[in-house]
């Protein structure tokens, strides 16, 4: 080549490693196929059919990040589990209309691609795929030198979900008296972690016999299997997925009108890694401003079920509490 001539890889990019990634990812995103999926592994687009068997089929759709969790991530070379957050926030999400998960994307960019690393991030949104049932049907590297820093990544995902249209759940329902029940999270989960980062500097540091990284690291928790299952035998009248602005913003966008969410914060344990970050400055009600505080899902039901439900949750496999219930007001009562 002309040595006064530049290329694409003298700019930064390098194709050949976005082939080893791509070759290496192909077997992770086809184990995560549904019946459904209808493109191959590098197609333009990606398409899938809708299934069958719904009279009024609805399509429910959520995209969302990691956010600066990925940051920890970064520090401590663990690139695994982010895929999962990323999964996880988006159907989540999308499980509050009770929409089943159909298909996710991913786009996952970087300053110069590793594809050893872009393989982990990938495994990971195909793990949390296949915990939500739904097809990792596309998505999209991003090599963008100059404008992320080398060793640095950021990812987002989009999901589409389906539900008929007499099932759609949109709080509409919900009265007073209806009884809140709260499915524990796993931790952090993936949000709050800009106020995370400036309080904890060491995250080598142990924290209940393992280190405070690998706690902050933790995925976000999957609800979809569970209530999906719940959905099945109960009438359920709203759901909330606590994530960023925690109980305050989350549990009362599940219901309309003047209505207000009554939550015990004693109605269940409070996980130790929520307690630490209050002993290292953080005062209460900004922790329940800010995160899941131990509960990462949240379902409102009538009175006479709640005994019922909570049954099912944990003949399920989840921790189930019932923390709270509905009176007239607005917004959210914490006591």
């Amino acid at each position: 080549m002309d040595n006064n001539k530049i290329s694409y890889k003298d700019s930064g990019v390098n194709i050949e490693e976005g082939y080893k990634a791509v070759d290496k990812i192909k077997g992770i995103v086809k184990d995560t196929f549904i019946p459904g999926v209808m493109s191959n592994i590098g197609s333009f687009g990606a398409m899938f059919k809708l299934p069958g068997g719904l009279k009024e089929p609805i399509l429910v759709s959520g995209t969302d990040g990691v956010g600066t969790k990925l940051d920890i991530a970064f520090k401590l070379g663990k690139y695994d589990t982010v895929g999962i957050d990323c999964v996880a926030m988006c159907v989540n999400d999308v499980l509050c209309h009770g929409a089943k998960p159909l298909f996710f994307l991913d786009y996952v960019a970087c300053g110069r691609l590793n594809s050893s690393i872009a393989e982990q991030i990938v495994k990971g949104v195909a793990d949390g795929c296949k915990s939500s049932t739904c097809a990792l049907i596309g998505g999209e590297t991003a090599e963008m030198p100059g404008f992320y820093d080398d060793g640095k990544y950021d990812m987002a995902g989009f999901v589409v979900g389906v539900v008929d249209k007499e099932n759609v759940i949109d709080g509409s329902d919900i009265c007073e008296d209806d009884v809140l029940i709260g499915l524990s999270s796993s931790g952090v989960h993936s949000n709050g972690f800009s106020l995370v980062r400036k309080l904890i500097n060491d995250y080598n540091e142990d924290f209940n016999g393992k280190s405070i990284g690998e706690e902050l690291l933790t995925p976000t928790r999957i609800y979809v299997d569970s209530i999906i299952k719940l959905m099945e035998q109960f009438k359920i009248k709203g759901m909330a997925h606590v994530t960023g602005g925690g109980f305050y913003e989350n549990i009362p966008r599940m219901f309309k009108g003047d209505l207000m969410a009554v939550v015990n914060k004693d109605s269940y344990p409070l996980p130790n890694i929520f307690k630490h970050l209050m002993e290292l400055g953080v005062e209460e009600d900004e922790m329940y401003h800010t995160f899941n505080m131990g509960i990462g899902f949240v379902i409102c039901v009538n009175k006479d079920d709640k005994d019922a439900v909570i049954k099912e949750l944990i003949e399920l496999g989840e921790k189930a509490y019932e923390i709270g219930y509905i009176q007239r007001g607005e917004g959210l009562c914490l006591k």
